[in-house]
């Protein structure tokens, strides 16, 4: 039995079969598994089979404990939940109903509307969340903490609590939280239950402040609960409200920054980009992301200054995401329609003023941020974004343009050029501003943005949340 446990939808690591059966494992993907991978080591990690390869390790590992079956996972538990489960759960809710709705991308004329389907939909979500909460249970000590993870679980920890009043639960959103008015467009019911679902934790984490207030107005205002300075009481439960901004490990990022696949990266990227000054932006293809907005301010910035021309070069790596919907293909192809637009518009036989790459590689990633003279962060809506304090601790003299929508804005914002995300022309600007600063200006600022984006690492983040428990 174990005493510490994590629950998230994607896990520590993720494998592939080849043609002939053979499964090969690898280091999965997303922000969560970068905060923690490094950090929960003697910790029992519960996640789901992704893919065809995570499924068939499953399938050979006693009870899914991956760690059983000689996997060197440390603790890990995978569950294999029904494909068509597991899609109208991660797809149809998750991503496609809870996610917008915390990120505000509702195209409001055209969307949401909610009938049978999604009631089916919302039914497969129940069913998902209820297998963590089966195996959490199964797994736990008396009395164990487990550490429920983001949007996916959002129902577990009340689940888990009815099966196991003993266990000591956090619940802990990597997303924003919208305002009551915004979240109040989903079924009412649906609203209820989600924010029932988190209540049944001892502890709701939170990345700031304002998203913490943002869940508390719901609760006061859906739910009729009692709301107080850092707690909700609802049905003669309290739930405590907690704050805690996750930070990178700069240590361990720069040691990963400096190994040789790396290194191969920074020489190839020298040599493309030919000594240029780089502006850097480092994203998946997702909808909140604004990776359109900022091409189009690039687009901006280059009309407005031609004696830039030639100097520059924007390295745009707009990684897949979420391809099963068909919003991010679309968004996917307008990111590429643009990048043509402007290598039509402004390339010349000696200048590709952008490199628009969107195919994943974390080491390019890391060799991106180790050149980059400014960083691009532009969502229209992020929980954190790890993005922005992953670049200041890789570039000495690296100066970034910050979305004010992004939780990281709350600390780093001061030593930022802070956007509006959806002003494209002041985004312009501030990339200009960014290219012309006094450069002992810069290497200050970004000796500034580093300390505080590893003041809160992720070891630091876990302690934090496990001593609230």
């Amino acid at each position: 039995m174990n005493s510490v446990l994590v629950a998230s939808n994607r896990g520590p690591v993720s494998f592939t079969v080849d043609a002939d059966g053979v499964l090969t494992m690898k280091r999965g993907g997303g922000g969560l598994v970068s905060g923690l991978s490094g950090v929960a080591k003697d910790v029992l990690w519960v996640c789901a089979a992704l893919s065809d390869g995570d499924r068939g390790a499953v399938r050979q590992a006693p009870g899914g404990r991956l760690d059983h079956a000689g996997y060197d996972t440390g603790p890990l538990r995978m569950l294999d939940i029904p494909p068509a489960t597991f899609h109208r759960a991660y797809n149809a809710v998750a991503n496609s109903t809870l996610w917008f709705v915390n990120h505000l991308l509702y195209d409001i004329p055209t969307s949401p509307h909610f009938g049978t389907r999604f009631e089916r939909e919302w039914e497969s979500y129940r069913d998902y969340n209820g297998a963590f909460a089966l195996a959490l249970a199964e797994e736990a000590a008396h009395e164990a903490r487990v550490m429920v993870q983001d949007y996916h679980l959002t129902l577990t920890p009340a689940m888990l609590r009815a099966e196991r009043p003993d266990l000591r639960i956090a619940h802990f959103s990597h997303t924003p939280w919208a305002p009551p008015e915004y979240f109040s467009l989903l079924p009412d019911e649906v609203g209820r239950e989600v924010l029932e679902g988190i209540l049944g934790a001892d502890h709701a984490g939170f990345l700031t402040e304002r998203w913490a207030r943002a869940f508390m107005d719901c609760c006061r205002h859906l739910l009729g609960a009692e709301v107080s300075a850092g707690a909700v009481t609802h049905d003669g439960r309290t739930t405590r409200i907690g704050v805690h901004s996750l930070g990178v490990d700069g240590d361990a990022l720069w040691a990963r920054a400096c190994e040789p696949d790396v290194e191969s990266h920074v020489a190839a990227l020298r040599e493309q980009t030919g000594g240029r000054r780089l502006i850097v932006r480092i994203d998946r293809t997702e909808l909140s992301k604004n990776i359109v907005r900022g091409l189009m301010a690039y687009r901006e910035f280059l009309a407005a200054h031609p004696e830039w021309h030639g100097r520059v070069v924007h390295l745009a790596f707009a990684y897949p995401s979420r391809h099963d919907l068909p919003e991010y293909r679309e968004y996917t192809a307008a990111v590429q329609r643009c990048a043509k637009e402007i290598e039509d518009e402004y390339a010349t036989e000696d200048w590709d003023p952008l490199i628009l790459n969107v195919d994943d590689d974390y080491p390019r990633s890391l060799a991106a941020y180790r050149l980059a003279d400014v960083l691009l962060v532009n969502p229209v809506r992020d929980g954190m974004n790890l993005v922005a304090k992953e670049g200041p601790v890789l570039s000495d003299r690296c100066a970034l343009v910050l979305s004010r929508e992004a939780g990281a804005a709350a600390e780093l914002g001061e030593d930022a050029l802070v956007v509006n995300p959806f002003d494209v022309g002041e985004t312009a600007r501030a990339l200009h501003a960014a290219l012309v600063m006094d450069e002992q200006e810069r290497v200050r600022r970004a000796l500034r943005l580093r300390a505080k984006a590893t003041a809160l690492p992720p070891e630091r983040w876990l302690a934090a949340q496990l001593n609230a428990l």
